[in-house]
């Protein structure tokens, strides 16, 4: 029996993260993928891990938690993230030169990107010309049908205004929260409010949705047709590691399953609710 389950790629960095509690596996775009298999996609990660225990463990929670990879071991560290906690609200050191800065670009995985119903990807793992060759060749070779998913996810000094605008031209849906978008106002010189440079970058860049996340107040979501406004559900936070992440990826579930920009609206904001209230990116789902 062939599986009809939309099939959603998840491209860059996979890696654990360190909390002073011990370590979880994450990564944007292994955390986008672990939610949308919740949620009934045909999930994989695109990545690299080093030839080390640390990437022997991380292949095995992908397997565990039934996410498809190609992720190739390699002659460098399997990437790590320091993570910190203030009330919840992580801050980040990324460790530099990992596995996934050096992603190999494989025949297979140039076979399931064309073959791909959505994909994500960030500006992070571009940070180093290796990955960078390889997301970028990966992307051209997405269907133009494919939901192309570009979370911008700005950390530490990784980004340029050249490097947002190539992958502006190569996605349809772009994610920005609202630090981000204070950026990216200046970074392009623009005026206006929040609803203003949301429905430019729309227009811009010809995209079927922007979506702006702004953590425990609200988040909007901009197509041609119309805006879907939530506010954020009241939750005990536990974390906020991955939840920006796991709304990605359920409204990206959402859209593929055939729900309206509203529903799959909705779906994204109680996700993100829930995995806010569980420690780590990848919680169980009841």
């Amino acid at each position: 029996m062939i599986d009809q389950k939309p099939v959603v790629v998840g491209i860059g960095e996979l890696l654990w993260d360190m909390f002073p509690t011990g370590k979880r596996a994450g990564g944007a775009p292994a955390n986008f993928v672990y939610h949308a298999t919740q949620l009934g996609m045909q999930g994989y990660a695109i990545s690299a891990v080093g030839k080390d225990a640390l990437g022997a463990e991380i292949l095995q929670e992908l397997d565990k938690n039934h996410i498809n990879y190609f992720c190739e071991q390699i002659d460098y560290p399997t990437g790590t993230v320091k993570v910190e906690l203030n009330n919840g609200q992580p801050s980040y050191t990324i460790i530099e030169n990992v596995a996934w800065d050096h992603i190999p670009l494989s025949a297979k995985a140039m076979e399931l990107v064309a073959k791909a119903d959505a994909v994500c990807f960030g500006t992070l793992a571009l940070r180093n010309a290796d990955s960078q060759k390889t997301i970028l060749t990966l992307l051209d070779k997405t269907p133009s049908k494919a939901l192309r998913f570009f979370d911008i996810n700005l950390r530490q000094h990784y980004y340029s205004k050249e490097l947002i605008e190539e992958l502006l031209q190569k996605a349809n849906i772009f994610k920005i929260n609202d630090d981000e978008i204070a950026v990216m106002k200046e970074m392009f010189a623009l005026q206006g409010t929040e609803n203003d440079l949301c429905k430019w970058f729309l227009e811009k860049y010809n995209l079927r949705y922007v979506v702006l996340t702004a953590g425990d107040k609200y988040s909007v979501i901009y197509s041609k047709e119309g805006v879907s406004r939530l506010d954020t559900p009241k939750v005990k936070v536990a974390d906020t590691v991955g939840a920006g992440d796991s709304f990605s990826g359920a409204f990206v579930a959402g859209i593929l399953a055939g729900k309206t920009m509203q529903e799959a609206h909705a779906q994204a904001v109680k996700t993100a609710a829930f995995v806010c209230s569980k420690t780590g990116a990848w919680p169980a789902y009841n």
